[in-house]
Formats: structure tokens, C-alpha cells, sequence
């Protein structure tokens, strides 16, 4: 059951519980409404699993990036190191090194720049869900207090 069917499902209780004659507390079931919150709290963690992921997929795709810009570096020093026979071929191969390496880091910055866009587009998107969920747990939290200190005060009204 997804956080959000648990709130509808406190909040149901709340609504359906029986009410205390001449005011305006109700009675709940206490073990009901403490296994839906426990229930709330084991959902939680999955978001922070998801900010997780997220995070180590960032750092995964940006090493990727830099491991693929060092391999193009490389194979740029390789073909200038088997070109330094002739002077004309020397230079044209500095110069196509200096292209590829720039290439190679354009690419990088780039790849850097998507990656960190798409993660960021996803940590704001996690971020609001997150404040959402905290309004509504606070929400919940006030009913679930009033729904306590109505049944604190009911019990004391039968003492």
C-alpha cells in the first residue's frame, strides 16, 4: 500500500470514527492507527533508496565520462608517438591530438552538464514529493494528536 492510500486510510478512520456525545472528540482504534503509521514509516525509506540511487548513477555516468575522455586521451598520444618519424607528420598529428583532446573534454563537460541537469531535474522532483509528504505526515501528526488527547480526555471523562 503506497504512503499516500495509508494517509487516505487514517484519514478515513478519523472521518468514520464514532463520536463522543456533545462534543466533538471520537473514539479510534489505537492499534489500528499505530500499525497504519508503522506502515507509513517503513514506505519512507524507499524515497531516500531512490535519492541513493540517484546519486550513485550520477557519480557512475561521470566517472564513465571521464574514464572514456583518458581513453580517447590516450589513443591520442598512441597515434602521436608512432608519427614522430617525419616532422610534417609530427605536427599534424600535435594538432590532431590538441582536436581530440578538446574534443574529448567538450564531450566530457557536456556529458557532465546532461548528467547533472537529468539528476538535478530528479532530486527536485524527490525534494517536492519529500515536503509534500512531510505536509501531509504533519497533517496527519495534528489528527493523530487530537484523535490521542480526545481519547486522554475521554477516558478521563469516564474516571
Amino acid at each position: 500500500m503506497e504512503i499516500y492510500d495509508l494517509l487516505d486510510t487514517l484519514e478515513d478512520i478519523l472521518e468514520k470514527s464514532r463520536g463522543m456525545p456533545l462534543t466533538k472528540k471520537s473514539v479510534v482504534d489505537k492499534d489500528e492507527m499505530l500499525d497504519i503509521i508503522k506502515e507509513i514509516r517503513l514506505r519512507l525509506p524507499e524515497e531516500m533508496k531512490q535519492a541513493k540511487w540517484i546519486k550513485e548513477e550520477r557519480e557512475r555516468i561521470i566517472s564513465e565520462a571521464q574514464k572514456d575522455a583518458n581513453d580517447i586521451v590516450k589513443e591520442a598520444e598512441n597515434r602521436i608517438i608512432s608519427m614522430i618519424d617525419e616532422h610534417e607528420i609530427t605536427r599534424k598529428a600535435y594538432d590532431k591530438k590538441t582536436e581530440i583532446i578538446a574534443d574529448a573534454n567538450e564531450m566530457y563537460r557536456e556529458i557532465t552538464q546532461g548528467t547533472n541537469t537529468y539528476v538535478d531535474g530528479i532530486l527536485a522532483n524527490l525534494e517536492n514529493n519529500m515536503m509534500n509528504l512531510g505536509k501531509t505526515l504533519s497533517s496527519v501528526e495534528v489528527s493523530l494528536q487530537n484523535a490521542l488527547k480526545t481519547i486522554q480526555d475521554n477516558r478521563r471523562e469516564l474516571k
